[in-house]
């Protein structure tokens, strides 16, 4: 176990810490899953599918994306890990064709006790309509990696597996998606240096009409929040984040983020959106806002056809 993997550990085990300290007078949410064969039958759209994952125990996540993957007809394949952190299945589509590679990340995951809805079903739910789209519309000059790890509340542990045990010589970049649900602003983050792909991804968004510093925001590295592009960015692949927020909560969120010592004490009051369910029993379905939902798959859609333009130059 490296340096780096010790510290990962640590940080998923103050993650669950600070977790069950916030949630310790919470009461119990009362979201019930919706049954696997009501979402397997019903509509497509991103805010539907997010009932998938939301409110089921991590063993019925996990086992959820499998049953979606395969009543869909989706080849995909199956990447186990077990070590002494934990155990899970993470789960790999490849889309598309071409030398360069393009990895989307969406965890399955949730902290217990919390019904996921925002952190990470909403992500997921992105991913599987994304699949769909570009299953019936493949790149041809880039292959497009869905990974949807297991244990991203321990550490990024299923990413850290995975990229242990995979070949990443051909990747270009990695987007991991978290806290997707709620918002109307973009927030690539963990972004401290430019990179090809950097310009690759502010150029998409740009390319559908988003604005620098207005309706998109690059962010340094974050102190305390992470996800699990951190794995592959260890790796030495440029790796970021992908947040919505709202734009009414810039300023609290900038506050929140970068000084989380100082916020701790007054997020015992108030957390900003995103973060005021996150890790809670209020991450609830009726929280999550379509358009965002929708809003992020349109961005990776153009991610997608920059990255293709950008492998082919």
């Amino acid at each position: 176990m490296s340096l780096r993997d010790v510290g990962f550990f640590l940080r998923g085990r103050l993650n669950r810490a600070v977790s069950r300290a916030l949630n310790r007078r919470a009461p119990a949410h009362t979201e019930t899953p919706t049954p696997l064969n009501d979402v397997l039958g019903g509509p497509r759209t991103p805010i539907a599918l997010s009932r998938l994952l939301t409110a089921r125990d991590n063993a019925a996540r996990e086992a959820a994306v499998a049953s979606w993957l395969g009543a869909r007809g989706v080849p995909f394949t199956r990447h186990r890990f077990a070590t002494f952190e934990g155990r899970g299945d993470n789960y790999v589509v490849d889309l598309g064709a071409g030398d360069r590679i393009l990895v989307l990340i969406a965890h399955h995951d949730a902290v217990p006790g919390s019904p996921g809805a925002n952190d990470n079903a909403a992500s997921v739910a992105i991913l599987l309509t994304l699949l769909e789209r570009l299953a019936a519309a493949p790149p041809s000059r880039l292959r497009v990696r869905l990974l949807f790890p297991a244990c991203e509340e321990l550490g990024y542990l299923g990413a850290r597996a995975y990229v242990r045990d995979a070949s990443l010589d051909r990747v270009a970049g990695v987007l991991s998606l978290e806290l997707c649900g709620m918002g109307d602003t973009l927030a690539i983050w963990d972004a401290g240096a430019q990179t090809t792909f950097l310009s690759t991804v502010r150029g998409a968004l740009e390319n559908v009409g988003r604005r620098a510093d207005e309706t998109y925001h690059v962010v340094g590295k974050i102190p305390v929040f992470g996800s699990d592009h951190r794995a592959f960015a260890a790796a030495g692949i440029p790796a970021y984040g992908l947040t919505v927020v709202p734009a009414s909560e810039a300023d609290a969120l900038r506050a929140f983020v970068f000084s989380p010592m100082k916020s701790a004490l007054r997020a015992v009051k108030r957390r900003p959106v995103p973060f005021d369910t996150y890790h809670t029993t209020r991450d609830a379905l009726g929280t999550l806002d379509a358009a965002a939902l929708d809003a992020v798959v349109a961005a990776l859609e153009a991610v997608v056809e920059e990255a293709g333009r950008s492998a082919s130059s």
